[in-house]
This record gives structure tokens, C-alpha cells and sequence, in this order.
């Protein structure tokens, strides 16, 4: 058997964040709080949902505009501290709203600079608390080819299990045939994974396939096990493991 497992929470789902809260933006305190609340606006991962009395005064300047959601009426704010401004930053959800949100800002992710768990900063977008993220050392014979050519043949993996993605497979820099590897200027972020710190592409004469594989240098202190290691895209590759081929997944980054 073969596949992974999906993610389940329904749109709209809520639920309390167990974690405090906080953003800044401009080095100032935006928001702080113990209250938060996770709303699912898709199944994929949550969104954060603020108290309006936890967010520092004077900051939030309402736009005149509505938006009507799945959740209740929301007004357009934007996001002024000092002189900077981001304007549509907001959503702030009044009486109408359903009871777990009403009274509470939807801050758009990217209008912050930066976002925090306790003292552990998050990236890209808050973390499920349905999703485990597991890196497990193995000694399962892998080998990863792209039309034809081997790119990587390793005996000690580590195995990294994400609910709702392939197993990736990362692999040490000294298992990997770079011939037909080129770095890359890329870099993406996970928010439980941290950031990239480097990515190839595929060369084959003058066929380029962009960004096949990745490594994190500096992962989070829980997946420390694949700090350095290099991991491809299943998508994209042909992997045969303890002999056996697997099938490529069809997924968002296919």
C-alpha cells in the first residue's frame, strides 16, 4: 500500500490555540495574546484569529469597507504603525459573525513582519495542530534518478512524515551525484520545517527542470535530524526504494 495520509479538519472549522500569540511589525508589538483562535478558511492549515483587545491600540484603521464571508460580515482595516502602512491588513469580524469569531481580527500574513509561537518564530502561516511532522533515521536502501541518470543512491536516509504530503526523503550531501545539479537561487519556507537554504535544478543538456531539490541548513530544533541533508521532490523523480520503485505522487507541486 501506498499514498499518505490527508488532512481532514473542514472549512470553518475552530478551535482555541493552546500557544501565545504575537506579531510585529516596523519592531513594533501588534498584536500579544493567550486567546487566539484557529479558524480553518481551507482545509490545508489555519488561520489565526486575534481579539480585537489584544491588539495594541490605534493601530487598526477601518477602510469603509465590507466583506461578506462563510463566517459573518467583516470590515476591511488596514495596518498603520508609524509611518508605515499596509492597507487591506485586516479583516475584523462584528456582532453578525458566528460566536467563535465574532470580535476578533483576521490578520493577513504577510502584512507583519514577522510571527511568533512563545519565543519560537513561525513562518509562511500558522502550524496545524493536526499536522505531525516526524524526522526518523532509516536504513532503507534508496536511489533517485530523472531520466535515466542517478542522482542520489543512500543506504541511511532520513525520512521526513508531514500529514497531508509524500514521505521526503533527505539524503547526505555526500550520497548525491551533483553532475546534473545546479544550484539555484530559490528559497521557500515551512512553518515547520524554517527556511531554505539552498535548491538545485535538474540539467540535462538543454533541458532544465527548476528547483528539483532542497536542503535546510538550520531546520527547527524538532527535525534537527536533516539539517544539511538534501531531499527531492517524489513528483518529479523516479525513486526506487529497497528495490522497489515508488510511484510519483500527483500533488500541488507536481
Amino acid at each position: 500500500m501506498t499514498g499518505y495520509p490527508k488532512l481532514l479538519a473542514p472549512i470553518d472549522h475552530v478551535e482555541p490555540v493552546p500557544r501565545r500569540i504575537r506579531a510585529t511589525l516596523g519592531g513594533a508589538l501588534v498584536l500579544d495574546t493567550v486567546s487566539a483562535t484557529y479558524v480553518w478558511e481551507h482545509p490545508y492549515y489555519p488561520q489565526y484569529y486575534i481579539p480585537l483587545g489584544d491588539i495594541a491600540p490605534g493601530l487598526l484603521v477601518d477602510e469603509g469597507e465590507s466583506e461578506q464571508t462563510s463566517r459573518g460580515t467583516a470590515r476591511r482595516h488596514a495596518l498603520r504603525v508609524g509611518e508605515i502602512e499596509r492597507p487591506g491588513a485586516a479583516l475584523v469580524y462584528g456582532d453578525d459573525a458566528i460566536a467563535s469569531v465574532a470580535g476578533m481580527a483576521h490578520f493577513d500574513w504577510p502584512a507583519l513582519d514577522a510571527w511568533y509561537e512563545e519565543e519560537e518564530q513561525v513562518f509562511i502561516h500558522p502550524r496545524s495542530p493536526y499536522t505531525r511532522v516526524d524526522a526518523l533515521r532509516s536504513n532503507r536502501r534508496i536511489q533517485v534518478a530523472r531520466d535515466g541518470h542517478l542522482l542520489a543512491e543512500s543506504a541511511s536516509p532520513v525520512m521526513v512524515f508531514e500529514t497531508g504530503l509524500p514521505t521526503r526523503y533527505y539524503i547526505a550531501r555526500t550520497d548525491i551525484d551533483f553532475t546534473h545539479l545546479e544550484p539555484s537561487e530559490t528559497v521557500t519556507g515551512c512553518p515547520y520545517k524554517g527556511m531554505t537554504s539552498a535548491y538545485w535544478s535538474f540539467r540535462d543538456g538543454q533541458k532544465i527542470v527548476p528547483d528539483l531539490a532542497w536542503a535546510y541548513d538550520f531546520p527547527t530544533t524538532a527535525l534537527a535530524q536533516m539539517a544539511g541533508m538534501i531531499a527531492f521532490y517524489n513528483e518529479r523523480v523516479d525513486i526506487t526504494l529497497d528495490g522497489v520503485p515508488i510511484d510519483r505522487p500527483t500533488t500541488p507541486f507536481t
